[in-house]
């Protein structure tokens, strides 16, 4: 059983320059909510309220004004700096105390999931004992991202990296988890060109020991990479849209934790207080 995460919100942005000069990417808005809350919601569907968010250096107390620690929601939310971006098995190295050698899973801080049937598989997901599971969606210009070909039960038998020649149109998303072996194979990672720990190399520890299955992200889901300007916009565009037609908001932490059970009609008093005057506080105003 998966109950601990890992959100990697550090990078340098540099594809949003200079936007991401002053405010990490993770907090600027996806419509009507900081891009962090999207990830974290994630979590929450899975039921996961142990979360250690990873940041670049130098910009903790811009994430601690928003989401302090989590109680308000409860939830317990910790952080650690990270000096220089190494590639997304660093992560795992960073958070390795916070891991203490249980499963674990780790949410991109800039990847947006929207499906109906969504939770469900979430939930499936983190009752992972062994080996490793990632989140495939299926993409029209593979070519753009890695992806991985499966057999007829979803074991992963081949990924590969911006293929040239088509492999498979099932991109890796990312949402991966983890048996607690994870540290120690990251650990034996070399650093590729870039220079980085990459998260193929980690993949293909465990897909060689035959332990790296998938789920489908299928017809009706939603996975958004906030990779760019133009990702961002469309993003926004995606959530203003389904908001503003069926009236309620993709994302509301308080909401989620509330249908959880983790907080009670005090905490939602104390999160409008704490937002102020503004759309955000009178949805969850509703909720009570």
């Amino acid at each position: 059983m998966i109950n601990k995460a890992i959100i990697l919100a550090g990078g340098k942005g540099t594809r949003m320059s200079p936007l991401t000069k002053a405010v990490n990417k993770q907090l600027l808005p996806i419509y009507d909510k900081p891009l962090i809350f999207y990830p974290l919601s994630i979590l929450m569907l899975a039921k996961i309220r142990d979360v250690l968010i990873i940041v670049n250096k130098g910009q903790l107390d811009q994430y601690k004004k928003i989401l302090p620690d989590g109680k308000n929601l409860g939830m317990k939310i910790s952080y650690k700096e990270q000096a220089t971006p190494r590639g997304l098995p660093d992560a795992f190295l960073i958070g390795e105390k916070f891991i203490n050698k249980k499963n674990i899973a780790l949410i991109l801080g800039d990847n947006f999931f929207y499906g109906q049937n969504l939770t469900a598989k979430l939930l499936d997901c983190t009752k992972l004992k062994k080996g490793a599971k990632v989140i495939l969606h299926k993409v029209l210009k593979p070519e753009l991202f890695g992806v991985a070909r499966t057999n007829s039960t979803g074991k992963i038998n081949f990924i590969s990296e911006k293929p040239k020649k088509f492999i498979s149109d099932q991109a890796i998303t990312g949402l991966y988890f983890f048996d607690k072996k994870v540290v120690e194979y990251s650990k034996k990672l070399k650093l590729s060109k870039r220079n980085e720990l990459e998260i193929t190399d980690l993949l293909n520890i465990y897909r060689k020991k035959n332990q790296l299955s998938s789920d489908l992200l299928g017809r009706g889901g939603a996975w958004l990479d906030t990779g760019s300007i133009e990702d961002f916009y469309k993003t926004s565009a995606f959530v203003s849209a389904i908001e503003n037609r069926q009236g309620f908001k993709i994302a509301c932490l308080e909401e989620i934790a509330l249908g959880n059970k983790w907080i009670t009609r005090k905490n939602i008093l104390n999160a409008i207080k704490f937002y102020g005057n503004c759309e955000y506080s009178n949805y969850i105003k509703k909720l009570i």
